[in-house]
């Protein structure tokens, strides 16, 4: 299966698989609203025999059959954004005293 992934600009290893090219459509509006603004992050084909570093592919592949998107959230206990481009820029953006 084809499948396109996203990423989040505002939640930091955050990102949205979907089953068909900026098929946003398919989307709870909150979980579009939670997301916030996506950045194309890449393309693959996926099948079962297909390894996934983070996710299960039988799960990933169930998901964008049944509902046409996977969300995939950052692994717990990790310093998620430590290296997202937002986290620099948030500390830039406290005020000093």
């Amino acid at each position: 299966m084809q499948c396109y992934v996203y990423a989040s600009r505002r939640k930091p290893d955050t990102y949205l698989w979907l089953a068909e090219h900026d098929g946003f459509d398919v989307l709870p509006e909150s979980l579009r609203e939670v997301l916030g603004e996506l950045r194309f992050a890449l393309e693959l084909q996926l099948d079962a025999q297909r390894r996934l570093p983070r996710e299960d592919t039988a799960q990933v592949l169930a998901h964008l059959r049944e509902q046409g998107w996977h969300l995939q959230l950052p692994p717990e206990g990790a310093l998620a954004g430590a290296n997202h481009p937002a986290y620099g820029a948030a500390l830039h953006d406290v005020p000093s005293d």
